[in-house]
C-alpha cells in the first residue's frame, strides 16, 4: 500500500492529520512537497516557445530529519517526484527528464530546517547520482515559528471539511472541484452574470492546500487593486475583479 495515496489531497491528509502530530517539530512530507513546487516555479526559463523548470531536486534534511523517514526514503522520493510532474502537467512545464528527487543529510542543519538544490540536468534519471550542487545554489527553509502540540484541528481529522467559496454582490458558490472554470457561459463551473466577463474568464484551480486565480485569456482581465494580473494566489478574504464584478474568495468549512 502507498504511503501517500494519491498526488494531493492523500498527502495531506495522512501526514498533517492525527499521525502528523508525533512529528509536529521534524519536517513533514507535506512542507517538503510544496516547497518543491515553490522552487519549480521559482526557477523558471522561458525559451522561444516553451517554459522549462528544473528536473533534479536535492533535499538537504537534518539527521533526526531524515532518520523518520529511512523505512520508506525510496517510496516518499518517487511520490514527491510524482508530485512535481503532474504540478509540471498542469502548468504545461517543459522537462529535460521526468523529474528526480534526492535526499542528503546535512550535519550543520537543525530539527525542522531543510534545503533545496534544484538543476536542469540532461538525462538525469539515468546517469548516476552527482555531486552536490554548490551552498549558494541551495534554498533552506526554517519553521517560521514553534508549531503545536495539541489536538489536531477538525479539519485534520476530517471532521470538517473545507470548501472555497466565491462570493459577489447577488451570488455565491461553493467550490469542492480541484479545477473550476468561472465565465458568462451557462457551461461555467460558477457562472457571474456580467456582461463584461468572457465566456471562460478564468479557472480556479486547487494546488495541494493552495488555490489560485488564473486568467484564461479573457477579454477584460482579473483585476486586483486596479493592477491586472495573469495569475493570482487566493488566500482567504482575497478581492478581484472580473468584469466589472468584484468577487470575495474565502475559505469555509462545513
Amino acid at each position: 500500500m502507498p504511503v501517500l495515496r494519491s498526488i494531493e489531497s492523500k498527502l495531506e491528509s495522512l501526514f498533517e492529520g492525527v499521525f502528523g502530530r508525533a512529528f509536529r517539530t521534524n519536517v513533514q512530507p507535506v512542507e517538503l512537497a510544496r516547497k518543491l513546487v515553490k522552487e519549480m516555479d521559482d526557477h523558471r526559463n522561458v525559451s522561444v516557445s516553451r517554459v522549462y523548470v528544473p528536473n533534479e531536486y536535492t533535499i538537504y534534511l537534518a539527521p533526526d530529519d531524515r532518520a523518520q523517514f529511512a523505512t520508506y526514503e525510496n517510496q516518499l522520493t518517487d511520490e514527491l517526484a510524482e508530485y512535481l510532474a503532474e504540478h509540471a502537467r498542469r502548468e504545461n512545464y517543459a522537462l529535460l527528464t521526468p523529474p528526480r528527487v534526492l535526499l542528503e543529510t546535512d550535519e550543520d542543519l537543525d530539527v525542522g530546517m531543510f534545503g533545496i538544490a534544484t538543476r536542469m540536468a540532461e538525462g538525469a534519471a539515468r546517469r548516476p547520482l552527482p555531486e552536490p550542487p554548490e551552498p549558494g545554489a541551495t534554498m533552506v527553509y526554517a519553521p517560521s515559528a514553534p508549531q503545536p502540540t495539541e489536538a489536531a484541528s477538525p479539519v485534520e481529522l476530517g471532521v470538517e471539511t473545507e470548501v472555497a467559496v466565491l462570493s459577489w454582490d447577488g451570488g455565491r458558490q461553493e467550490v469542492e472541484k480541484a479545477r473550476a472554470v468561472v465565465g458568462r457561459s451557462k457551461d461555467a463551473d460558477i457562472q457571474v452574470p456580467d456582461p463584461n466577463v468572457s465566456r471562460r474568464h478564468a479557472e480556479l484551480r486547487r494546488e495541494g492546500s493552495a488555490y489560485w486565480l488564473v486568467d484564461l485569456d479573457s477579454t477584460n482581465g482579473i483585476e486586483v487593486r486596479g493592477k491586472r494580473v495573469k495569475r493570482l494566489r487566493l488566500e482567504d478574504g482575497t478581492r478581484f475583479t472580473i468584469g466589472s464584478t468584484e468577487v470575495t474568495f474565502s475559505r469555509e468549512t462545513r
